[in-house]
């Protein structure tokens, strides 16, 4: 596991557009399908990253309730299923069932969408207002496995409470740090 922060891209970037297989449906999928008109979150994760298995339950749980509140969530997994099986959309599938997601979790075979996203890490986080443009980007919150720091959503939270409440989003922000995105040789 090779400890990898995000790369921050500029606020104000508007979200690349994609077409993935969502595993528990089993259907292609498009931004603009899922995109909200309050805010978007995209979130790169996988199965078997301890960073995202750190967060995995408060990560439902905010996910519930700000989806509650009318902002989406889409999940995507990038990594190389080849050399990453656990990875693979079969057990995607499984793992979103198992911890009841309350949100789409796609499959970015080509690594296209990682890359147009400039995606580094697992778990690495996007928000995006009603018109796709990046208002945050970076953590869930401070905790990391092994930092004794609680896992609260913290970061993500006040992001979104901001727009909820129609002030900007601080544009102070921390990177998400976590296990690389496993590329695909070239």
């Amino acid at each position: 596991m090779a400890e990898t922060p995000s790369m921050m891209i500029p606020l104000g970037t508007k979200a690349p557009d994609f077409r993935l297989l969502d595993v528990c449906s089993d259907k292609y999928v498009t931004l603009q399908e899922l995109k909200s008109d309050v805010a978007t979150v995209v979130m790169f994760i996988c199965n078997h990253c301890p960073y995202v298995k750190h967060i995995q339950e408060k990560l439902v749980e905010v996910t519930t309730k700000y989806k509650e509140k009318g902002i989406h969530f889409i999940a995507i997994n990038s990594n190389d299923v080849e050399n990453y099986p656990a990875d693979s959309p079969e057990l995607m599938k499984a793992e979103a069932e198992k911890h009841r997601y309350p949100f789409p979790y796609l499959y970015d075979e080509t690594q296209e969408v990682a890359k147009a996203y400039h995606a580094a890490c697992t778990p690495d986080l996007y928000v995006f207002d009603k018109d796709l443009k990046c208002v945050y980007r970076g953590r869930f919150d401070e905790a990391t496995p092994g930092n004794r720091k609680p896992v609260t959503g913290a970061d993500l939270c006040a992001a979104l409470d901001n727009i909820l409440a129609s002030k900007p989003v601080n544009s102070h922000q921390l990177p998400s740090v976590g296990c690389n995105i496993k590329w695909k040789k070239q």
